[in-house]
């Protein structure tokens, strides 16, 4: 089964859906998204952690999207 979740905080989004991994269990597949008028903003990564569960992956992949964004907003990363 492949899970898939979004979640948003103004003009930021974040949406998530799982694949299962090669050495077994899942993984996610993160888009973080940014709509503004200075432009869109979009930005794709892979979990790098495997988790037994799916239901763990689609959780952890919205905490790691929602962290990305905090990051960016408070300009600690620049991408």
């Amino acid at each position: 089964m492949t899970l898939s979740a979004n979640a948003q905080e103004g003009s930021w989004s974040v949406s998530v859906e799982t694949h299962e991994a090669q050495e077994g269990g899942f993984q996610a597949t993160i888009h973080v998204r940014h709509a503004s008028p200075d432009g869109d903003f979009e930005r794709t990564f892979h979990q790098s952690r495997v988790f037994a569960v799916e239901r763990e992956a689609v959780l952890e992949g919205l905490r790691e999207g929602m962290t990305w964004i905090a990051l960016k907003k408070t300009r600690t990363i620049g991408v």
